[in-house]
């Protein structure tokens, strides 16, 4: 009978290497090899053929700690939940309606602004004063206030739109009490949340119109 030859053992690669490796370490950093020992099984760590040649650079180590992760307790949170309050239609209607209400009256605004041939005023004041002889002026105002100066010796009539805002013409739009027939000046005004004054020289002197001048049309009316 011919002698039964043993079974040739199975070569091992990198990723057995590194892992002995690792252990290795381990017991360096932990104390139990010199730093020379350490140095002499890594060389032959990585100069081992086979699993039983590894295996022997660290059968007389303790076998690596496996962590046992802690328990934690589970809270259960027994609170009831508060609901949070739903708002008024009106409100919440509100928060939509409103930022579109101001971004079409800025699209608006902006083309007379544009086209506004003797000004307007965005975010402040702002005084034109019409030459005389001129029949019509146009201005425009965003979020300010644009004051119209109108020559003596004339009559304003007010056009346009003031969306959010409002136009006012006290002396510079009254007829003359003697029934006298002056020439006419069109103030085109438009704008949103803002405000146009037309004014005579003389209010615009006195810092424009007056709260007793509004007050007095009020009453009249």
């Amino acid at each position: 009978m011919s002698a039964e030859h043993p079974a040739p053992e199975m070569r091992i690669g990198d990723r057995e290497r590194r892992a002995t490796d690792d252990r290795l370490r381990a017991a360096l950093d932990d104390g139990v090899l010199t730093l020379v020992e350490y140095d002499e099984r890594t060389r032959e760590c990585w100069a081992a053929r086979t699993q039983r040649e590894l295996d022997a650079l660290v059968v007389d180590l303790p076998s690596p700690a496996t962590p046992v992760p802690a328990d934690r307790p589970t809270v259960v949170d027994d609170r009831p939940v508060e609901a949070t309050p739903r708002k008024p239609w009106h409100e919440r209607l509100g928060g939509v309606v409103v930022p579109l209400v101001i971004a079409a009256a800025a699209v608006f605004v902006g083309g007379h602004l544009v086209t506004a041939d003797d000004g307007g005023a965005i975010f402040g004041s702002r005084t034109v004063s019409v030459a005389p002889g001129d029949p019509e002026a146009q201005v425009a105002t965003l979020f300010g206030n644009t004051e119209v100066v109108v020559p003596p010796g004339v009559t304003a009539r007010t056009t346009g739109t003031m969306i959010f805002g409002s136009t006012e013409c006290q002396q510079a739009c009254a007829v003359p009490a003697n029934g006298a027939t002056l020439p006419e000046v069109v103030v085109d005004a438009n704008g949103a949340f803002g405000s146009v004054e037309v004014v005579t020289p003389a209010e615009a002197a006195a810092g424009g119109i007056r709260d007793d001048d509004r007050n007095g049309d009020d009453d009249d009316d």
